[in-house]
């Protein structure tokens, strides 16, 4: 069976292609209502708990909202990308990749589909994330550019990390596996900067938070919102996102060519 038509589709014909596939995606998530309530809610019930439960026990030598409310973003990205993991599974074990490759269409459009559904999810979680964040203490003296650069920084993590999630996705033998594959991506905030000082854990967890990605990516955005500029982190984050998109994003194209 073929891949792909006889000529490929001129650009206007493949952006109207991948906007069919990236509108079939966000349909597919508005559908989804148990899923998409709880990438919405999650997030916010783990900024409740971490602020009122565990942020009195834990001293950052300010406000502890101010500390947690980047790695809850952070975290947010890691459970939009489950459900892209899941999502991208479902695809590639329920018949439909083979009826898009035999169609005139640009087949690698569907994980371009499921990369904006990701990016849109997390774009309301996010949102709500930071909003609840205001109602209970959260004092963010960003300027408008450091806001800006802060959103920017976020949807770079999380354009890299949805990648990741198509790759696993791709290579998973179905939905539950690729949802037990993104438990991994989960854990790692735990082991950064994200909710504790790293000089605060044991010696060996502190080495791990210290190189851990999350950390730089998390260190600037705390700096950023606090109002005082990138920080000595920015390029280190901008860096792991971008080589992480990358490698990903090839990978996952690769992948998909492989499997059949």
């Amino acid at each position: 069976m073929s891949t792909l038509a006889p000529h490929a589709p001129a650009l206007g014909w493949s952006v109207h292609d991948t906007s069919a596939l990236i509108g079939r995606c966000v349909r597919r998530s508005l559908r989804q209502l148990d899923t998409v309530l709880m990438a919405v809610i999650l997030p916010v019930v783990l900024l409740l708990l971490f602020v009122y439960v565990f942020g009195g026990a834990i001293q950052t030598g300010g406000s502890y909202v101010n500390w947690v409310v980047p790695g809850i973003v952070l975290l947010t990205a890691g459970y939009g990308s489950a459900t892209t993991a899941v999502d991208v599974a479902g695809d590639m074990t329920g018949g439909i990749i083979d009826r898009f490759r035999s169609l005139p269409i640009r087949p690698t459009g569907v994980l371009t589909g499921h990369v904006v559904a990701s990016m849109a999810r997390n774009a309301i979680s996010t949102a709500l994330v930071i909003d609840i964040a205001f109602v209970i203490g959260f004092d963010a003296a960003a300027s408008p550019l450091a806001w800006l650069g802060a959103i920017g920084l976020i949807a770079l993590f999380v354009l890299a990390l949805t990648w990741v999630a198509v790759a696993i996705g791709l290579v998973a033998s179905g939905p539950e596996a690729a949802s037990g594959f993104t438990f991994a991506i989960l854990f790692l905030p735990y082991v950064s900067s994200a909710f504790v000082p790293p000089e605060s854990m044991p010696a060996v967890l502190e080495v791990l938070a210290t190189y851990n990605p999350i950390t730089p990516v998390t260190d600037t955005l705390r700096s950023l919102l606090a109002g005082a500029g990138a920080g000595d982190s920015w390029l280190a984050a901008v860096v792991w996102c971008t080589g992480i998109f990358l490698v990903a994003r090839l990978g996952a194209a690769w992948l998909f060519r492989r499997t059949r």
